[in-house]
């Protein structure tokens, strides 16, 4: 069944979410799976508790081993059981974003801060931190409640030179994705992905950012 999530009664839904047909098989395999975890672990405090008892026979050796490995079951047991939360209820959903200004009106959408890190230009190249920010910049979001924050701890003037080109190329990405409702804002996607360009996206992509 597919449920409608509505922000306001008789609102457009913002969001679609429809159940997976794999949440029965993943409760059966996950019944099972408890079953046979919780069989094993009484296995090893059973083991556990019969060398305890048997002290001529038993080591000291053999009794760490066993604590051992009943130390290591429970933390696999653990790790394994943490996960099922994902799989319970595993969900597909579908976004309406242009449902939202139908609900909530532009001037109450939320003031977003993003930050961005960076540190080595070697390991993180200058050109994918500046498409990052681009890409945030010309998000289909009032300007005025979006903040950009680049942190470059390792100071590079590689970086700060990028992104002083990349202001300039900004003056003339952020109005042509708003003009053309861009989809992919990251301009290295956006590139890569439109083999066949027009005119002005061609003189966009030759301009100075793109040259350097």
């Amino acid at each position: 069944m597919e449920a409608l999530v509505r922000s306001t009664a008789g609102a457009p839904p913002l969001h679609t979410a429809k159940l997976s047909r794999l949440a029965v098989s993943n409760r059966i395999f996950a019944a099972v799976y408890a079953s046979a975890v919780l069989a094993l672990l009484y296995h090893r405090l059973e083991t556990l508790a019969h060398l305890l008892h048997s002290s001529t026979t038993t080591t000291i050796s053999s009794i760490l081993i066993s604590i051992s490995l009943l130390i290591a079951d429970l933390i696999l047991a653990f790790m394994w059981a943490t996960l099922q939360s994902f799989r319970m209820r595993p969900v597909y959903r579908t976004e309406y974003p242009d449902n939202l200004k139908k609900v909530v009106k532009e001037s109450d959408f939320p003031a977003m801060d993003v930050f961005i890190c960076t540190a080595d230009p070697y390991k993180e190249p200058p050109m994918g931190v500046v498409n990052t920010a681009l890409s945030v910049m010309a998000y289909d979001y009032p300007a005025e409640k979006v903040s950009v924050y680049v942190s470059d701890d390792g100071g590079s003037a590689l970086t700060l030179f990028a992104f002083v080109e990349a202001a300039k190329f900004a003056a003339h990405w952020l109005p042509f994705c708003r003009k053309n409702n861009v989809v992919d804002r990251s301009p290295e996607v956006f590139f890569a992905a439109n083999d066949c360009l027009s005119s002005e996206t061609e003189k966009i992509k030759v301009s100075n950012f793109y040259t350097i």
